[in-house]
């Protein structure tokens, strides 16, 4: 088995910014038939007194067909298409907050299963500008600062909109395939630098712990990209990062951030974005927030573990979660 790919990959993932910007076959618009079904499962949500993260689907059994199949056609998307939907129809003035949660959260159970971001176990993360930026134990995601290209300790990460920023804030996404042919057809004498394992700072490990960025395995590529937990790792681990290592990560960084090659989208109140974290990386633009904090800008997220996740590389271990204290 061949273990670096050295062929352009032509796949539906290989998409390019600028030419799929004005296509809408990235928004997927859910169904008369899916919100109703939707509507009915919050009605039981609300009548045994559960709301999200508090859940799960044995408590909202849903038979019903057409919502099953336009789930799994979502996770066939996630897997095998773009690796990254817009998703739009929940309503933001029929729902309150808390809500849009339970819906966004049935949505989710639905696609996969929710894993924990943090040690405090928590299955629903709370993406606001409420850090203190001087705090190097912030998180960049709570503050208003540009987040870089990144992706998340998971299968599918999802955003729900609650509000938006007073102005800025753009989700930006780029396709794994895509910075790989260019590093294939730009770069080829640094490739195989990205199949050599890196120390990673993974959050909720004791110590960092070794992945490549690029891995291929049956048929499929699948990446793993935080260059700042790759540095951080490293210095951990007394394994200073090289000169080659970093003209590489340099190498990624840049290709990555290329306007042609992302797409920016501003997710509206009631928009959720999936992206699949072996083929998509996220983004966001830095934004001016208002003062007061409860108009601030807001968004939900979820990990999911999905079935249909591809297979993975043994040297290339998949993340699911943070694992709670304790656990």
């Amino acid at each position: 088995m061949n273990t670096i790919l050295k062929e352009k990959i032509t796949d539906k993932c290989a998409w390019i910014g600028q030419d799929i910007a004005d296509k809408t076959d990235w928004i997927h618009h859910l169904s008369a038939h899916t919100l109703n079904v939707l509507d009915q499962g919050l009605k039981v949500l609300e009548l045994t007194q559960l709301k999200a993260p508090n859940f799960s689907k044995e408590d909202v059994v849903i038979h019903d067909e057409q919502f099953l199949n336009e789930m799994a056609a979502i996770a066939e998307e996630l897997e095998n298409g773009y690796g990254f939907l817009l998703i739009r129809g929940l309503d933001p003035h029929k729902y309150n907050e808390t809500q849009l949660s339970s819906l966004y959260y049935l949505i989710g159970v639905y696609l996969g299963l929710p894993v924990t971001q943090n040690a405090r176990g928590d299955l629903l993360g709370h993406v606001q500008n409420v850090g203190d930026i001087n705090n190097k134990n912030t998180r960049v995601y709570e503050t208003n600062l540009y987040l870089p290209y990144h992706t998340d300790m998971s299968d599918v990460v999802g955003l729900l909109s609650i509000r938006k920023a007073k102005q800025g804030g753009l989700s930006s996404v780029v396709s794994f395939s895509t910075v790989y042919n260019e590093i294939l057809e730009k770069y080829p004498e640094y490739l195989s630098y990205f199949y050599h394992p890196s120390y990673y700072a993974h959050l909720g490990e004791a110590l960092p712990s070794l992945s490549p960025i690029f891995s291929y395995w049956d048929g499929k590529l699948a990446g793993r990209y935080l260059r700042a937990y790759i540095e951080l790792g490293h210095e951990i681990m007394n394994v200073p990062v090289s000169r080659v290592q970093k003209e590489a990560l340099d190498i990624f960084d840049h290709v990555s951030q290329d306007p042609r090659l992302r797409l920016d989208m501003m997710l509206e109140p009631g928009d959720v974005q999936f992206c699949n974290n072996y083929t998509v990386m996220h983004s966001r633009t830095s934004f001016e927030d208002f003062e007061q904090l409860g108009a601030r800008r807001k968004l939900l997220r979820l990990w999911l573990k999905m079935d249909n996740a591809r297979a993975l590389a043994p040297d290339f271990p998949g993340r699911n979660g943070i694992p709670a204290a304790g656990a």
